[in-house]
């Protein structure tokens, strides 16, 4: 049943809070569209990005955007630990309704060549939020963790991770019926870091040559915002252990690559696909097909275990995987998605006409 206000009054935690994806969260969480919460807390291991964070909000003033000014001197704090640390975890956990976690090793080639530090992270990460919530029966009402498109159908290191996280979280639905668990599954958000239209960006400010992997190459592209508006339709609306996925548009990289040239007519050089990388992303397979579900403008997976299903008739939403090799936008179509990432991506296509 939907909730207007989900997090009115309530106590957040945002686990990776420094990251692109939970900057972003907080930001939407502070103009209280959601509800104006009791307290957030971003929780994350690098000091510098939490002091940034922090000064960020300090040097805001009233003028620039008053609502998120004085919503975070009300309830905004940080609080460092490593989602790793059990025990800095259950700290954090001691006095939470709301998790949104995002804490995660994300970079495909990194977890490539240090796939032990990819399963520490984003598995039992996980793992200790779950264990926490369990061993010192925590009141925590609900769980939001989020995952990748790279979790379904892995063949990297990424999204092998990342999809045992997804199974960690919602199995535990089984005996924490007083905690709602759920995830959502999306793919490349335009403006994050570590994200190929910045870099495109730069390239092209700088006369250079655009680096693609492969010819072929395409990915589900959204904005921050859009991926926020995933989560916050999986608070809304999702049951236990269900996990939302976002229907978004997909593209070709190279014509993302000529969408972002403004009529330079770069070259584009072929780099060769990278280790651990896909050329297209499936956000929904096969094999989950069959429990798959319309909600709106998103799909939601039902979970794959019987006991957490239940037993409810449903009409599966689609027939066949959700990939990114399918339906691709181009032209100026592209150049409109590529420019409601806002910031840097948007203020740069509109410097170009």
């Amino acid at each position: 049943m939907e909730v207007a206000k989900p997090l009115k009054g309530k106590k957040i935690l945002v686990t990776g809070g420094t990251g692109s994806l939970g900057k972003t969260l907080v930001r939407r969480i502070l103009l209280g569209e959601m509800g104006m919460p009791e307290r957030i807390t971003v929780f994350s291991r690098d000091e510098a990005k939490q002091h940034f964070m922090r000064l960020e909000y300090l040097h805001r003033t009233a003028a620039t955007d008053e609502v998120i000014y004085q919503n975070s001197r009300n309830v905004l704090q940080f609080r460092i630990g490593d989602v790793r640390d059990s025990a800095a975890v259950a700290g954090a956990l001691a006095d939470t309704d709301v998790v949104f976690h995002a804490a995660a090793l994300k970079q495909v080639p990194s977890c490539e060549y240090f796939p032990y530090e990819a399963v520490l992270t984003n598995i039992n990460g996980a793992a200790n939020i779950v264990r926490a919530i369990r061993e010192l029966r925590l009141p925590v009402e609900t769980v939001v963790g989020i995952s990748t498109d790279k979790a379904c159908k892995p063949i990297n290191v990424m999204g092998m991770t990342k999809a045992l996280q997804e199974r960690v979280l919602l199995e535990a639905n089984r005996d924490l019926p007083g905690c709602r668990i759920m995830c959502v599954r999306y793919g490349n958000v335009i403006a994050s870091r570590g994200s190929i239209v910045p870099l495109f960006v730069e390239q092209v400010r700088n006369k250079q040559p655009l680096t693609v992997t492969l010819p072929e190459m395409t990915r589900f592209l959204l904005s921050l915002d859009r991926a926020v508006d995933t989560v916050f339709a999986a608070l809304r609306t999702g049951r236990p252990g269900e996990t939302y996925v976002p229907k978004v548009a997909a593209a070709k990289i190279v014509d993302v690559a000529k969408a972002l040239m403004n009529d330079e007519e770069l070259p584009i050089v072929f780099t060769g696909i990278r280790p651990g990388e896909k050329i297209h992303e499936i956000m929904v397979s096969e094999e989950e097909c069959y429990r798959t579900v319309e909600r709106g403008d998103y799909y939601a997976i039902l979970p794959v275990l019987p006991e957490v299903r239940g037993t409810d008739e449903l009409t599966p939403a689609l027939d066949a995987e959700y990939s990114s090799k399918d339906n691709n936008i181009s032209g100026g179509e592209l150049r409109e998605l590529l420019r409601s990432a806002g910031g840097e991506i948007e203020r740069f296509l509109s410097a170009a006409g």
